[in-house]
């Protein structure tokens, strides 16, 4: 069955003012055009470096909601995004929805994207979850670590969503406090602003799917709205299952068991912490991180747009490495599982 196609159409003017800065987050009126609907819309370029690429990502905006475009450029499977989050859904991490899909701009065909859910208040309040604010971690300065020396605001490498000053504020004072505070103290002080099970569910996902990029930034960290906690949503999955985020074939052990970030040291500083952070990769290893479990699912996200992905303008990759990448993920989870079983011991 071929993929569902999403059809942009941007007038002449507004689309020379979305070329004539790539960096620019300003959006731009255009329509969305869906099995003969026209829907309203705006329109931007999404993304760091990938923005200089021939096959961009987009972000675009209805009145109601916000999806994002992604080219998965540099990924020659197209579905380590799409993965990962089925992944993390499976380990009750709640994730975005994902849906493989061709893109046309001005009837000018731009090949297989994945329309990625956003994490916004839509996100939230479609799983019933109530939510105080939420903050994205954008470049690579969101890693809990203590600022005080260099002069960063504790906020630097944050994007506040969701919230008011106020929040902002407490999550400052938050990643202040877990370097002014210890022992004991500090372990009360993170079960009273953290929530220990989803951090180290996400931080079984991260580690387990190899995501080296993943403990700096891209994630979403969200207060709940009645425990008043801090949990983690992942984002930018693209660098995962055995490649890093430019595509390259990486070591499957690249990402220590320990993860990274000054705020997984903390938490797993405590041995009731890391018992349970053992028990839970233990469970995973022995249930989902299976090639028995993932490779049924890889095989079916990859059978469903290989036709596209062959007829794809755009795509990087030669379609002998495109065809090779299920094998390429099922070697992968056989190595990473025998990387995590050996090193279970260090958790004790």
């Amino acid at each position: 069955m071929p993929l569902p196609v999403y059809r942009v159409m941007i007038k002449d003017k507004d689309y020379e003012q979305l070329n004539s800065n790539i960096w620019s987050n300003r959006f731009v009126p255009g329509q969305l055009v869906i099995g003969g609907k026209r829907i309203p819309i705006r329109i931007r370029y999404r993304g760091g470096h990938t923005r200089e690429y021939p096959k961009k990502s987009y972000e675009i905006r209805t009145s109601k909601y916000t999806y994002h475009f992604n080219a998965e450029y540099d990924d020659p499977s197209l579905i380590r995004n799409a993965l990962s989050f089925q992944f993390f859904n499976s380990i009750h991490v709640p994730s975005p929805s994902t849906r493989h899909c061709v893109l046309t701009l001005n009837n000018e065909k731009l090949g297989v994207y994945l329309n990625i859910e956003a994490v916004k208040t839509p996100f939230f309040r479609k799983r019933g979850i109530p939510v105080r604010s939420i903050i994205y971690a954008v470049n690579d300065n969101a890693d809990f670590t203590d600022k005080r020396s260099s002069g960063k605001s504790f906020f630097s490498g944050y994007n506040l969503i969701k919230g008011s000053e106020r929040d902002r504020l407490k999550l400052s004072n938050f990643i202040q406090g877990i370097h002014q505070k210890e022992g004991a103290e500090l372990q009360q002080y993170l079960r009273r602003h953290l929530d220990i099970e989803n951090y180290l569910r996400w931080l079984c996902g991260a580690v387990l799917t190899g995501n080296y990029d993943g403990f700096n930034q891209n994630y979403t960290l969200f207060e709940h709205g009645k425990s008043r906690t801090y949990r983690m949503i992942p984002w930018d999955y693209e660098g995962t299952w055995g490649r890093n985020c430019y595509g390259k074939i990486v070591d499957s052990n690249l990402v220590k068991i320990q993860g990274y970030n000054k705020l997984t040291e903390k938490v797993l500083s405590f041995r009731s912490h890391r018992q349970r952070y053992k028990a839970l990769l233990s469970g995973f290893l022995e249930s989902v991180f299976t090639v028995r479990r993932q490779l049924p699912l890889v095989y079916k996200m990859h059978d469903a747009i290989a036709a596209d992905v062959y007829k794809d303008p755009n795509h990087k990759w030669s379609t002998k490495v495109f065809d090779a990448e299920p094998d390429t993920i099922r070697k992968y989870i056989d190595q990473r599982r025998q990387d995590i079983l050996s090193q279970l011991g260090s958790l004790d």
